[in-house]
């Protein structure tokens, strides 16, 4: 991790505290209920008792026979409190001392600092300089969820909580093999809808989008599916502006058809997809394209000019995605 990465997320660990925020995307003017506690087995912590959820009710489920050890944490280093502890992070993390950088990072997050929590999550389930290990994410971000569902949305913590939920929902839709952590669907519905109703989260309402479509976990409802993909790609979400797109393009099951304006998504999509992960984004746009019209080719190319007017001017010669695609 280069320096300029070490120094900004310190701050977001150190200095991200709440501020003031509104929830989003409520269904009905009222904020939804969070989702179950998380089943799971306790993180272990530095000699202090594990505080209580305050979501606590649901019985915890014991990890399966044979199952690999959740969570082993390493020696605790004597610090003084959590900031002690992620400044001797950013220093351990700079001089290469991953074994160092690691226990600091527990210390901060065995005393329940959100930031080092989700950052040890996504470190464990991106195998970011450690063996990747999918279980010890999951109850990272199990512990986020469980203990901070009220975190205020559009804050630096209510973001991490929400992209925590996205998370969670991920691993109940496919399971950790070998683990407790079996494939629920309902379980990943309620994760992906509390991500993307409470906290306004575009890859939980994009993932919460694909379950309608497909009736997991939920009934099917192409109407709720395109809503919610809808709220997505307007925050810039390139995946969930490519499915709005084609399904405008496609129309039916009360969704009504409108070619021009899907393609427009798609084009918008093409712009933001990545070149290597998202190449389905790119061959659909140009399937699409090469099947439009030309009436729809051009009201596309209008929408799609007023759109980015009205972002950003562009610069002199700079020519939209439609434009470049046709020639």
């Amino acid at each position: 991790m280069r320096i300029a990465e070490l120094t900004i997320a310190c701050l977001v660990l150190t200095l991200g505290g709440l501020q003031a925020g509104r929830a989003q995307d409520f269904a009905n003017g009222q904020p939804p209920l969070p989702p179950r506690p998380i089943p799971g087995i306790a993180l272990p912590e530095p000699g202090d008792p594990v505080p209580a959820s305050p979501l606590a009710g649901a019985a915890t489920v014991a990890p399966a026979p044979n199952a690999p050890a959740a969570h082993t944490a390493l020696p605790m280093m004597p610090f003084t409190n959590a900031r002690d502890a992620l400044r001797a992070w950013m220093r351990d993390s700079t001089a290469g001392d991953q074994a160092g950088a690691m226990r600091a990072l527990e210390y901060a997050a065995s005393q329940g600092h959100v930031a080092a929590q989700f950052k040890l999550g996504r470190i464990y389930a991106g195998g970011e300089g450690v063996p990747a290990n999918d279980l010890k994410a999951f109850e990272y971000f199990s512990k986020i969820a469980d203990e901070n569902a009220d975190a205020v949305p559009g804050t630096p913590q209510g973001r991490m909580v929400g992209n925590a939920f996205v998370a969670l929902g991920g691993y109940f839709s496919d399971g950790i093999k070998g683990t407790y952590v079996k494939p629920d669907a309902n379980r990943a519905f309620d994760m992906f809808h509390y991500a993307a109703s409470y906290f306004g989260d575009p890859d939980g309402q994009y993932n919460l989008a694909r379950l309608y479509m497909k009736g997991q976990g939920t009934h099917r409802d192409p109407r709720q599916a395109a809503r919610w993909m809808k709220l997505a790609a307007e925050k810039g979400h390139a995946p969930a502006r490519a499915a709005f797109g084609e399904m405008l393009i496609r129309g039916g099951d009360g969704v009504p058809r409108q070619p021009a304006l899907g393609l427009m998504w798609l084009a918008m999509a093409r712009e933001g997809a990545d070149p290597v992960r998202e190449t389905w984004i790119i061959e659909r746009h140009d399937a699409a394209f090469a099947a439009a019209s030309a009436s729809d080719r051009a009201a596309a190319m209008a929408l799609v000019e007023r759109q980015q007017g009205a972002a950003s001017p562009s610069e002199p010669g700079q020519q939209p995605t439609l434009q470049r695609t046709q020639r």
